[in-house]
């Protein structure tokens, strides 16, 4: 979950949507097991993590580069238990940290899946260019029900039970 802090969030149009979509993916990542983890960009001046999604995120990393990649340390698992190549990313703002994000993560091999509904930028415009460049480099754009189907596979399961309910909502 990339930088949806408290200084920023009354600047995004869409903020409810997003707050609303990034608690989805990250209750939906619960419920199948899959790590999470978000961060703050420079939170003394830019806040610190919405309440709604910081209680359910733990510890978030402080930074003052714009990409999360080098300050989660993120490289694509190569052990034999943990053969993790694919990763969502949401947050705000879509132009600046996320397009970043994705791009370094991209060129380190990763699969980056984007819910387009799940970031945001100040203007439309910006998030629009944002989701061309990205996707242009690689990134898979989805939306956040769409993700969260593909990530639970198959249906007839409490994970899937889960998830139903969440795009519910």
């Amino acid at each position: 979950m990339v930088d949806v802090q408290e200084k920023l969030i009354p600047a995004i149009p869409v903020a409810d949507q997003l707050i609303t979509n990034c608690r989805k993916l990250i209750d939906g990542a619960k419920a199948l097991a899959i790590p999470i983890a978000g961060t703050e960009q420079y939170p003394r001046g830019l806040g610190k993590t919405v309440p709604a999604l910081a209680e359910h995120l733990g510890e978030m990393p402080e930074k003052v580069r714009f990409s999360c990649a080098e300050v989660l340390g993120w490289q694509p698992s190569t052990t034999d238990t943990d053969s993790r190549d694919q990763i969502i990313v949401a947050g705000i703002e879509a132009h600046v940290c996320v397009q970043q994000t994705v791009l370094d993560l991209l060129a380190v091999g990763f699969r980056v899946y984007v819910p387009a509904d799940a970031i945001a930028s100040r203007k439309k415009l910006d998030w629009k260019i944002a989701l061309d460049r990205m996707s242009t480099h690689g990134a898979i754009i989805t939306t956040t029900e769409s993700v969260l189907f593909e990530c639970c596979e198959i249906a007839g399961t409490p994970e899937f039970k889960t998830i139903s309910q969440l795009v519910k909502e």
